[in-house]
């Protein structure tokens, strides 16, 4: 059976207007390009899952009516896999529906149809429901047979011990400069409006560290220096796990990212073993630098508690030689107007190496969605398209949705300017000369 893996990637902003005055600046643009241009870990998983008698194919389509596509559907496939983001979920039914009446059998998953299922179902002969690596064998099993199910579904958990290789060797190496592994899922703080993998399945968990050092060196038979980023929402809340990691790490020599919460800030023998493991930056959620935060965690106010001391954190990890990507969310239900500014002054002060801006986005199948939907404050119900991080789709508690609009335009002005940006990094470069010469 000849099987085709499509990743539909890049997020495009709906509000052109808003690209063209706001935000299309240097330094902006940096990290969407990177999500762009990273392959699908989820698929080249299920890859890794598929047996060897299938031929499979790896694809990655930006732009489902770009000419070459249009023209000519890639194939021939029996079975196409497809996953996308939530803002380019309509382009994967719109390639879905092209892949069926040419008579391929169609599988979509992925985040927005676990969230979605009754809708994405409408698109395609199967769908898997949460976590696909318990179905998968079952699914192909069913295709040959010819006995597909319209629906998958696990019943438990993934126990990430049990991963497979990814097939990373389906990759043109020449494509990519970043690589992705997995080394936990799941995140414990339960935010009202986050979309990530503990939509999927809640709780955290974590793969074994032999697992993750053997994925390591399969990626590194294939690009001998790469740079990896670490698909993971939390990867350091499991403490114990998080320092078994870095001393597998050390040796290895490679540079890397990930996404982690601000108590990494107060573990020095961990960030003085992740700087030696080489890391290079880690994106925190910051959210906001004051009251804002109040609220935004279901099972509790953690984050609440750790903004007194945002700035000294950033401080603590930065003098390690690890650079923090501090990202904040505009529009939360405490901003008003005066917002803008208070967040620019923390920008400010805090010395960010670098600092990621994003609009309050409902996602479907989030707390925050149906909170709006509720309260009748969705601007686009179903505009999924519209889910970028950067559009506003819903009406704000504390100003117009075109004053949060506005305020993100302007704040990006100033955040992504070149010379701001320059001066952050000169700054970096400077204190860690200072720490060189006082150790």
């Amino acid at each position: 059976m000849k099987i085709g893996f499509i990743a539909l990637s890049g997020v495009r902003v709906v509000d052109q207007e808003l690209m063209r005055i706001g935000l299309n600046l240097p330094g902006f643009v940096e990290r969407s390009k990177v999500i762009a241009s990273l392959p699908s870990l989820g698929l080249l998983t299920l890859a890794g899952l598929t047996p060897d008698h299938h031929e499979i194919t790896y694809l990655e389509i930006p732009d489902v009516d770009a000419p070459d596509i249009s023209a000519r559907l890639p194939g021939p496939f029996d079975l196409v896999a497809i996953s996308s983001f939530t803002a380019m979920i309509k382009d994967a039914y719109r390639l879905a529906a092209r892949y069926r009446t040419a008579g391929t059998q169609v599988v979509l998953g992925g985040l927005h149809v676990a969230l979605c299922p009754d809708e994405a179902a409408q698109h395609a002969d199967a769908i898997v429901v949460g976590e696909a690596e318990p179905c998968w064998p079952r699914l192909l099993s069913d295709v040959e047979q010819g006995r597909l199910q319209s629906r998958y579904q696990a019943d438990k958990p993934f126990d990430l011990a049990d991963a497979p290789m990814p097939r990373f060797d389906l990759l043109d190496p020449s494509r990519y400069n970043r690589i992705t592994l997995q080394t936990t899922r799941g995140c414990p703080w339960n935010c009202e409006f986050c979309a990530a993998s503990i939509r999927l399945q809640p709780g955290h968990r974590t793969k074994p560290v032999p697992k993750v050092l053997a994925e390591l060196h399969r990626i590194r038979k294939i690009w001998p220096h790469p740079f990896i980023e670490f698909a993971d929402d939390n990867t350091f809340v499991d403490r114990r796990h998080g320092h078994a990691l870095m001393d597998a790490l050390v040796p290895e020599r490679i540079r890397w990212f990930t996404e982690t919460d601000i108590s990494v800030a107060k573990d020095k023998p961990l960030l003085q073993k992740m700087a030696r493991a080489g890391c290079a930056q880690i994106l925190i959620g910051l959210e906001d630098p004051g009251d804002a935060v109040e609220g935004i965690e279901l099972k509790g106010n953690w984050k609440a508690r750790q903004v007194s001391s945002y700035a000294e954190d950033i401080r603590r990890i930065q003098d390690h030689g690890i650079t923090v990507n501090g990202c904040f969310v505009l529009g939360l239900d405490a901003h008003t107007p005066d917002s803008f500014d208070r967040i620019w002054e923390f920008i400010r002060r805090s010395e960010l190496y670098e600092i990621q801006l994003t609009v309050l986005t409902p996602f479907p199948g989030t707390p925050l969605y149906d909170r709006l939907a509720r309260a009748g404050r969705l601007l686009h119900p179903g505009a999924w398209e519209r889910c970028t991080l950067f559009d506003v789709a819903f009406q704000p508690a504390g100003m117009s949705p075109g004053r949060l609009r506005q305020g993100l335009i302007d704040l990006s002005t100033r955040v992504y300017a070149a010379d701001f940006t320059e001066e952050r990094r000169r700054r970096f470069v400077r204190r860690r000369l200072e720490l060189d010469r006082v150790s």
